[in-house]
């Protein structure tokens, strides 16, 4: 993977929202992504991982630009598509596309799945004619595991597993090559999920697409990333490749992620050592001025409280943390 051309790099990209705070405070700020600085390579799978309001989703939409950055640039194939209009933007969405978690709720009811996968061919004006538009569909319900007759059904008479691969099937319509997938198997059952993981490596294998895989399941990310960047509060702490990770995790945080994985074995289960969190969990509405991780890091120092450590390399990955510098 280190040889491959990288085809996203965002740097020092900011997503914020305002919000109210009534009355007596008046309009605040949510800092929901601050300073983000990753690349993602052609083929690869970066997994993103981190607690539920970290910001990963986040990220992925203003990837996409369904969120507009407040700051940074986004370049994917080398140009900044945070200027893009009109039909340049139109070109950038047709080949990054994006997986979402509820594949209910992103499918029309009033649909059918033949249309539903059609529609992006039809608005990009891609594949010609009807009937060649019709033969895709039925191709991509193929390539996702779904019989050619299900075309004429309605999201409602599917399972929520087959919901996914048909989300799947029109995110693929457009031919892209990269996509989001925001925590696409959170809401299926452990047996489902391993299938959609499946369809999803078969996938990049066959055509070299690059993905961003969001989750918080953290033994699903192994198994399909590459590398993998790990979120807190807004911020990347640490990224690297994913074996690497998961067997010397080098951050604080990185560390205590790791350790809350459940072990299926319950004497490994009993044995292990489980790192607990203690101290106040902060608010992306005022961020500590630091480190976002010093209020319940057990290894802060004092300059850990008024300084912020930036993303550097240390040996095999990037770390942020002043307690790993030499």
């Amino acid at each position: 993977m280190d040889q491959q051309k990288v085809l996203v790099a965002l740097e020092d990209v900011s997503t914020y929202f305002t919000v109210s705070g009534g009355m007596l405070r008046g309009k605040r700020t949510v800092k929901a992504v601050d300073g983000v600085s990753l690349e993602i390579r052609e083929g690869e799978t970066l997994g993103l991982v981190g607690e539920s309001g970290c910001g990963k989703s986040t990220l992925g939409r203003t990837i996409v630009r369904l969120n507009e950055p407040t700051a940074g640039r986004i370049l994917f194939e080398g140009k900044d598509v945070t200027e893009l209009k009109g039909e340049a933007l139109a070109q950038f969405r047709r080949e990054t596309q994006m997986i979402f978690q509820d594949p209910y709720a992103s499918l029309d009811p009033r649909m059918t799945i033949g249309e539903i996968i059609r529609e992006p061919m039809v608005i990009h004006g891609l594949y010609g004619t009807e009937k060649q538009r019709e033969e895709k569909v039925v191709e991509l319900l193929q390539t996702v595991g779904l019989k050619p007759d299900h075309i004429r059904r309605y999201p409602h008479e599917f399972s929520g597993g087959q919901r996914q691969r048909i989300s799947i099937a029109r995110t693929l319509a457009l031919q892209p090559k990269f996509i989001i997938c925001d925590e696409p198997i959170s809401a299926l059952d452990v047996s489902i999920q391993a299938q959609i993981i499946n369809i999803l490596k078969r996938i990049q294998r066959e055509t070299g697409i690059a993905y961003l895989f969001i989750a918080h399941d953290l033994s699903m990310v192994k198994h399909i990333s590459h590398r993998i960047a790990v979120m807190y509060l807004g911020h990347i702490v640490e990224v690297g490749e994913s074996d690497t990770i998961y067997r010397t995790p080098m951050h604080p945080y990185t560390k205590a992620l790791l350790s809350a994985i459940p072990i299926p074995d319950p004497i490994r289960g009993k044995n292990r050592h489980r790192i607990p969190l203690g101290g106040e969990i902060p608010s992306p509405i005022d961020p500590p001025a630091g480190c976002p991780f010093c209020t319940r890091c057990p290894d802060a120092e004092e300059r850990c409280f008024t300084q912020r450590p930036q993303l550097s390399q240390r040996g095999d990955r990037a770390v942020a943390c002043f307690a790993l510098e030499e």
